[in-house]
């Protein structure tokens, strides 16, 4: 898990724009909603948008912390098993596809 926070939920590290992926038309976009536990302040969601956005093909990254879920568009379906690394060298948790 991540370390940024403290155990009352507050943020150790102050937060920062992250830069989205490039933008592609809708008609080429797949947009999956993913689960990722872990995440509890606006340090998570920077770092998993930039780290996320940085994967081939990724157009656009959405952090909701509090549904615990990811939203990604990209030009195709992405690779499951890099979307986990990444998220897990982010330090946080993939657990699924989001309900």
């Amino acid at each position: 898990m991540s370390n940024c926070c403290t155990p009352d939920g507050s943020c150790s590290t102050s937060s920062t724009n992250a830069t989205q992926g490039a933008t592609a038309t809708v008609a080429d976009a797949r947009t999956t909603v993913y689960a990722v536990a872990g995440m509890t302040c606006g340090h998570c969601k920077t770092t998993l948008t930039k780290a996320i956005g940085e994967i081939d093909d990724v157009q656009s990254v959405e952090v909701d912390i509090a549904a615990g879920q990811v939203t990604v568009t990209s030009g195709d379906e992405l690779d499951y098993a890099v979307l986990a690394k990444v998220v897990d060298e982010a330090g946080y948790e993939l657990t699924g596809h989001a309900a």
